[in-house]
């Protein structure tokens, strides 16, 4: 059975930081490209930071560019989200997601941002930011 479980979220003061973590298994998700969405109550699942199958490239939001930080450790299955300086417009639901088929190079950048890209996702992690 292919899962993906979020764990780290939680209650932040504004400007604190928060470090999810994303344990895949049931496949190996070594090849796959990953990626980090997040959802608020009566909104669309927004794209925040994605990472290639290698960990050579990422992707970020223009709200996480410069606070978040997108990693992953293929030995562990793992992918991770590091964030800093939260706001309390940061406060969602927080998912991580596996894409089976990493988009080409020249696509990558644009196709990782778009959630029907995945094939896989968690049940998300509770992240709130207390202004």
């Amino acid at each position: 059975q292919v899962q993906l479980v979020e764990s780290g979220g939680g209650l932040v003061q504004s400007g604190g930081s928060l470090r999810l973590s994303c344990v895949a298994s049931g496949r190996t998700f070594s090849r796959d490209a990953m990626g980090w969405f997040r959802q608020t109550p009566g909104k669309e699942r927004e794209f925040v930071a994605a990472i290639s199958w290698s960990g050579a490239r990422q992707f970020y939001a223009d709200s996480a560019k410069g606070r978040f930080t997108i990693s992953r450790d293929n030995a562990k299955n793992m992918v991770y989200l590091q964030m800093n300086s939260l706001k309390p417009e940061d406060t969602a639901v927080y998912y991580c997601a596996a894409d089976k088929h990493e988009p080409d190079t020249w696509t990558i950048a644009e196709m990782l941002r778009l959630p029907g890209q995945y094939d896989y996702w968690g049940q998300g992690t509770q992240v709130t930011v207390s202004g």
